[in-house]
């Protein structure tokens, strides 16, 4: 199994900056990749971004490109969404999850097997 630990989010006004972190404990060395999803009031989970841990490539969907960036850190387990020039379509639950078996660099997200409990962000305008 995998736990998944998210930390960073909170309140912040248009135009403004965040960085969120999930951090990977248990069997962190089968992971095959890792995403962020969001989740809006009355909306369906959606796609934010994905990092393959081996060799970092990254997708993101088209509504954050230019403003948020993905990164890992392999050594502590880490995955990084930094998010920028944020907007009050932002707003959302912001999920970390893992992937182990799929063997894509761009998994659906069905294919994810492990969730975080999700962490608020709420952007005001």
């Amino acid at each position: 199994q995998v736990q998944l630990v998210e930390s960073g989010g909170g309140l912040v006004q248009a135009g403004g900056s965040l960085r969120l972190s999930c951090t990977a404990s248990g069997r962190t060395f089968s992971i095959n990749a890792m995403g962020w999803f969001r989740q809006a009031p009355g909306k369906e989970r959606e796609f934010v971004t994905t990092i393959s841990w081996n060799n970092g490539i990254t997708y993101y969907a088209d509504s954050v490109k230019g403003r948020f960036t993905i990164s890992k850190d392999n050594a502590k387990n880490t995955v990084y969404l930094q998010m920028n020039s944020l907007k009050p379509e932002d707003t959302a639950v912001y999920y970390c999850a893992a992937d182990l078996y799929s063997g894509s660099y761009y998994p659906p997200l069905d294919e994810y097997d492990y969730w975080g409990q999700g962490t608020q962000v709420t952007v005001s305008s």
